[in-house]
Order: structure tokens, then C-alpha cells, then sequence
């Protein structure tokens, strides 16, 4: 005789028909559901938007250039000494004004430090570094 042999095995032949079934579902009940709108509230005096940065360009020969969005957007060629004395006169009515240094990709970084260095003795609250995102 013979001696029978368990077998170990999960069927999962109604697990795939479950899952079928509950796929139709929510297929067809997905277009039917609405979503919702919110109104929101008002308020008296709204935060004020960002103020747009100025930029601080220098270039791999040197030359500095100051970029303000809110005046126009046209670089003024500076140089390293008028630096501080300009920010603080397009920083007059917004202290908080964030600056962001671009530098060219040959540039030497101790230029970048040295204008960085240059914003911090001259008590600019908020500096940043300017980068262009790489394309992949």
C-alpha cells in the first residue's frame, strides 16, 4: 500500500477572484465620488508675499554684478568694495531682503567665501547660494 502524501500548498485562485471583484468596485464607484470645496476664511490683514532676492552674480574673471528683481531686473557691474554700501541702499525699505550669490562654475570659491565673507561683516540677515539644477 501506498502511504499518501500531504500536500502543502495555498490556492489562491479566490484570493486573485476577490481581488478582481473588489478592482470592478472600486473601478466603476471611482468617477462617482466628488470631491469636496472648501471656502475658506478671510482675514483682516493678510501676511505680505515674499519679497523677491537680489542676486549677487560673479564671474570667472572677477567682475561682481547685483541683480534686483523689484527695481527692474537689470545687473548694475560693482565692484567688491561698493558692495556693502549698495545692498544697504536696496535693503533700505526691506532689511529682511534675502541675498543669493551665483557663481560662475570657473570661478575660483574663495571669491564666493570672500563675498559671502563681505555681506556678513556688512550684517545682511539672510544669504543664500544660487545653483542650477542638473538635467537628467
Amino acid at each position: 500500500m501506498r502511504s499518501r502524501r500531504l500536500k502543502h500548498e495555498i490556492n489562491v485562485v479566490p484570493y486573485i477572484d476577490v481581488m478582481l471583484v473588489l478592482l470592478v468596485i472600486f473601478m466603476a464607484t471611482a468617477p462617482a465620488i466628488q470631491t469636496a470645496s472648501i471656502d475658506l476664511p478671510s482675514v483682516g490683514k493678510a501676511s505680505t508675499p515674499p519679497v523677491e532676492p537680489l542676486e549677487i552674480t560673479v564671474k570667472a574673471d572677477g567682475a561682481m554684478e547685483i541683480l534686483d528683481h523689484v527695481l527692474g531686473g537689470k545687473p548694475v557691474t560693482i565692484g567688491r568694495l561698493e558692495l556693502a554700501a549698495k545692498l544697504k541702499e536696496l535693503q533700505a525699505k526691506n532689511p529682511a531682503q534675502p541675498v543669493l550669490i551665483a557663481g560662475d562654475k570657473n570661478v575660483r570659491y574663495e571669491a564666493v567665501l570672500n563675498v559671502m565673507d563681505e555681506l556678513q561683516r556688512a550684517q545682511v540677515a539672510k544669504i543664500g547660494l544660487l545653483v542650477q539644477h542638473k538635467n537628467r
